[in-house]
């Protein structure tokens, strides 16, 4: 359990620390907010991995305040899987997102030892 507990916060602080470091200016919605329910969805995976993976998740927002993974940048099916049935179709508050957008997000999915 505590090596899921450190996984979910290497997740989230991934997610935090990248993601506001990054300059798009196309994005209005604030990216802390998204960010931040990116990484509360990704917790607790029922996995471990052999080795660390980076991905960039490709994320819409559609009318209905649902993201929507239109892809995941990985060979690694379990990992690409796992993503989309945590984020697929789960609503946003309406303070986070601005419609129709589309959003690449950083996720780094390390290896506990």
């Amino acid at each position: 359990m505590q090596k899921f507990k450190m996984f979910a916060l290497a997740v989230a602080i991934t997610f935090s620390s990248v993601l506001s470091a990054s300059t798009n200016p196309i994005e209005k919605a604030e990216p802390a907010s998204i960010t931040e329910t990116v990484g509360k969805l990704l917790k607790n995976p029922n996995f471990q991995l052999s080795k660390e993976v980076n991905v960039i998740v490709d994320i819409f927002i559609n009318e209905n305040d649902e993201m929507v993974v239109l892809s995941v940048d990985t060979d690694n099916k379990l990992v690409e899987n796992y993503i989309k049935s945590r984020l697929n179709y789960k609503k946003l508050s309406k303070e986070a997102i601005d419609y129709r957008k589309s959003f690449k997000i950083p996720v780094k999915m390390i290896k506990l030892n």
